[in-house]
């Protein structure tokens, strides 16, 4: 394996009792980078975290952090990252300059340092005033940003966030990720997992999404959006009447799921994607074409690339089809070794 990234594995896997909550995940994170990890509930990104931090034992595959692997070599990893959960680690009994300095003595610095570096990183995460006030009288956010805080006391090299801003106003969450991007801009490689399209988009640079403790899909966003196809075309159309006949016509044409519009003369339809053998812009112009040659007049026609969102749904509804597919699979394969 490389040193020169942050983190790969190769078939990592974890398994509790029946349920294999990790199945051969295959992860290259860059150094000094955000790296998004996207799912849905019980995909296995806590999990898939926990390994790679040394949390929990992997059952299978092989797991480095900057080329030190996570079981034979855990010390030194541990001595490289830091990790900040889905639930505040601090403690609400005491104040959070209280929180910092113990942590910070517990991380072996004096009590002066300790002291110096808790004033530091108040002052940079904007809670300053708040020092002094017990975190139970703290607001989610602020609760968040002192858990940060508190997680790069020492720089770390790698930081692990697991989904930091879960349920967070959006003022809160838009300040945390300038938190991130300035620990970034410091050097330290972040992998953040997330529910969050919007904070994917905004944050990594790379995105792995996760589904049934699957990696169905790795790539930049320019790649994933490329990889289900398509983009949505945008119909306008000057007689409302025509919509039934244009309706079939894209579908015929574009060979994806027509939308019909809350207006009444507006329509969107989905190309069909890179296996059709053309690109979106290429379907859209034979769709326009096709409208105009059935007499069908188009007064506004636009191509958009598909959101993250759209994305993350095409892609964890093809990863359920298929753990469908595997169970029944499965269950056909145990009867016929009972029979």
């Amino acid at each position: 394996m490389s040193t020169e990234l942050a983190i790969e594995t190769q078939g990592l896997v974890k398994v509790f009792g029946e349920n294999r909550a990790v199945d051969g995940v295959d992860l290259s994170v860059p150094a000094g980078t955000v790296y998004g990890v996207l799912g849905p509930n019980g995909a296995g990104k806590t999990t898939t975290v926990k390994m790679l931090a040394t949390l929990l034992r992997p059952d299978g595959g092989e797991a480095r952090i900057f080329g030190k692997d996570v079981l034979t070599q855990a010390n030194e990893v541990r001595s490289r990252v830091s990790l900040t959960g889905q639930y505040a680690s601090v403690d609400e009994d005491l104040t959070g300059t209280e929180n910092l300095i113990l942590l910070g003595r517990l991380l072996g610095h004096s009590k002066a340092a300790a002291r110096i570096r808790a004033e530091q990183l108040l002052d940079a995460f904007g809670l300053t005033e708040a020092g002094d006030r017990q975190i139970k009288n703290y607001s989610g956010g602020m609760r968040r940003r002192i858990d940060i805080a508190a997680s790069i006391l020492n720089t770390p090299d790698l930081l692990f966030l697991d989904e930091p801003t879960t349920g967070l106003d959006p003022r809160s969450r838009s300040q945390v990720w300038d938190i991130v991007r300035a620990v970034v801009a410091q050097g330290t490689t972040v992998l953040l997992t997330t529910q969050y399209l919007d904070e994917a988009d905004q944050l990594a640079s790379r995105i792995a999404v996760i589904d049934h403790g699957k990696v169905i899909a790795e790539g930049t966003k320019g790649e994933l959006k490329a990889s289900v196809g398509s983009g949505a075309v945008h119909v306008r159309l000057r007689d409302a009447a025509q919509r039934p006949d244009a309706e079939r016509l894209l579908n015929a044409v574009l060979g994806g799921e027509v939308q019909l519009d809350a207006d009444p003369v507006a329509l969107t339809a989905r190309a069909s994607g890179p296996d059709s053998g053309q690109d979106s812009a290429e379907q859209a112009g034979r769709a326009l074409a096709e409208l105009a040659r059935a007499g069908i007049t188009v007064d506004n026609f636009s191509l958009g690339q598909p959101s993250l969102d759209e994305v993350f749904l095409a892609l964890t509804d093809k990863g359920a089809q298929r753990a469908a597919t595997d169970t029944t699979t499965a269950t056909t394969v145990t009867k016929g070794a009972a029979a």
